[in-house]
């Protein structure tokens, strides 16, 4: 028989880093969650992604149990990886901070395709664009049609 849900939580936090600090911390124990236990199950998961900041979904039951989905990481993190930049421009529409091809935005939006409110990855990369320019960050090229 299915266990009844009590709830869910979502969260960021830095591959094979979760700790029982704050975020984490008061939010699991706030709903009577293993703290400990998810710390060491997240950790064990994401040590290959160590260092990126992943966003996790947290399903609780009402037996204190839990299951979690790791995601990959944020388009906006991605987008400020490739342009190794710290971070977007506070003037988006007058400052351009970076330049991307499409190239990288295919890369990107193939990564983040099943996380996306789309279908096809050319959906995608109009997306991940979308975000690129709210960052500040150009696309350099046009689009291409066939993929």
């Amino acid at each position: 028989m299915a266990k009844e849900i009590a709830g869910q939580l979502k969260l960021q936090i830095k591959g094979g880093a979760a700790n029982p600090s704050p975020p984490v911390g008061p939010a699991l124990g706030s709903k009577g969650i293993n703290i400990m236990e998810f710390c060491k199950q997240f950790n064990a998961r994401t040590q290959e992604k160590a260092g990126k900041i992943l966003p996790v979904v947290i399903t609780y039951y009402v037996d204190k149990s839990f299951d979690f989905i790791v995601k990959n990481p944020p388009v906006a993190i991605q987008l400020l990886e490739a342009t190794k930049q710290k971070s977007g421009s506070a003037e988006p529409n007058r400052k351009k901070v970076a330049e991307v091809t499409w190239d990288q935005v295919k890369e990107i939006a193939e990564d983040k395709v099943g996380d996306l409110n789309c279908f096809n990855v050319n959906s995608a990369m109009k997306m991940v664009a979308g975000t690129a320019r709210s960052m500040g960050i150009t696309v350099k090229g046009e689009f291409p049609a066939n993929n």
